[in-house]
């Protein structure tokens, strides 16, 4: 019941719309995007036809997937007084007292699937839906369903394994790159971790402040060995204070390195929220035809 055509009034219900526009970073009428909604309900199969459109309903796709990704976690628990040994690979975690065993610090890979995701003009909108909603941390990788393929080729595969795999391996995944997030609270405008990547094309270093982004262009043919030295407290994987080398994916997106604490927080003042969302929007590089109000989809 949270979906982006039949049920979007549900997400922005549940949301609330403040929620839902503290991702947008100028103003909105709410009055007028409230009939965008009622729209979307009535007309499900249609697309965002400006800038300002797609990026209200990309605003609501973060808290859809936000508020799904939570329902699961808390529907993801462990039976209260008793410990489980859990074997679907290390993304479960074992834990007593009824508390959630999605632990997003062993997540390895995420996978977007469906419409506002599989087809978002830019590559790096994905990516950004994902990181922002899902709030991956230490080393993630990112991918996505190039044309919300995955829930056929998983029938197919029941008749004709082989040729599912081989689908799935060759056209259905585009990786967008790797995220490196943190896990832990930094410092307001202090440094969060030291990065070092070293490739075929590409050698540089630098510091990861608190609340930065940045994006390294790194293509999805290259594998970078990355090295990150994060501040006492913070964890990259590797437990807090300690550092992690390894080899990463580069991605259509590319090495993005996320600064911003976890959970993410946004101010309360509508102005200052809108002028950390545009500075994350144009480290992102999210809509850069900023000029040009039709989108091209």
């Amino acid at each position: 019941n949270l979906g982006m055509s039949y049920s979007i009034s549900n997400v922005c219900a549940e949301a609330t719309m403040g929620n839902v526009l503290r991702w947008v970073h100028f103003d909105m009428d709410e009055r007028e995007l409230r009939n965008r909604v009622k729209n979307k309900m009535i007309r499900p199969t249609t697309i965002p036809q400006s800038r300002e459109a797609l990026i209200f309903e990309q605003a609501v796709a973060r808290e859809a997937l936000r508020l799904a990704y939570q329902q699961h976690k808390e529907f993801a628990t462990t039976l209260k007084g008793v410990q489980q040994q859990r074997t679907v690979g290390d993304t479960f975690s074992q834990e007593t007292g009824g508390q959630t065993i999605v632990n997003n610090m062993r997540l390895d890979l995420l996978v977007a699937s469906g419409g506002v995701l599989s087809h978002a003009p830019r590559m790096h909108q994905t990516a950004m839906m994902l990181i922002d909603a899902f709030e991956p941390e230490g080393i993630t990788e990112l991918a996505k369903d190039s044309i919300f393929m995955m829930p056929h080729l998983g029938v197919l595969a029941s008749v004709h394994p082989k040729a599912a795999t081989e689908v799935f391996e060759r056209d259905c995944l585009i990786y967008l790159g790797t995220v490196v997030a943190p896990g832990g609270v930094p410092r307001p405008g202090k440094k969060v971790y030291s990065y070092k990547v070293v490739g075929d094309n590409i050698e540089k270093s630098g510091d990861i402040g608190e609340g930065d982004l940045e994006v390294l262009p790194i293509s999805c043919e290259e594998e970078v060995s990355l090295r990150v030295d994060p501040v006492r407290g913070i964890d990259l994987g590797g437990g807090p204070g300690k550092v992690v080398e390894r080899k990463v994916k580069g991605g259509t997106v590319g090495l993005i390195l996320d600064g911003r604490k976890r959970p993410l927080s946004l101010p309360q003042e509508r102005a200052n929220c809108q002028q950390k969302i545009g500075d994350w929007v144009e480290s992102m590089s999210l809509y850069p035809s900023v000029k040009d109000e039709v989108v091209s989809v």
